[in-house]
């Protein structure tokens, strides 16, 4: 194994987590920054009112772009095993 092929696969796997792990957290932030901003402006300071929204909009992102990130971790994970399978050869 070069030092190149493990550059690549570890650009690879970073770049698999990052896509991976994106809308998830895009989300996310823009929920907590839109629910802080109500919160600034009504002067509430519940903690749960920040919480809840970000769980639901996660399970929700998690529901609609599940299967999307399964496929995507797939297709890695093949492509990892292609390779462990071509330096045995």
């Amino acid at each position: 194994m070069s030092e190149n092929m493990l550059m690549g696969i570890i650009k690879d796997a970073i770049t698999t987590g990052l896509t991976v792990a994106a809308p998830i957290l895009l989300i996310s932030l823009v929920v907590g920054l839109i629910i802080s901003i109500f919160q600034a402006t009504t002067q509430i300071q519940e903690q749960t009112l920040t919480f809840v929204p970000k769980l639901i909009t996660v399970a929700l992102i998690g529901l609609l772009a599940g299967s999307w990130m399964l496929h995507t971790l797939i297709d890695f994970t093949t492509r990892i095993f292609n390779i462990m399978s071509n330096l045995v050869q």
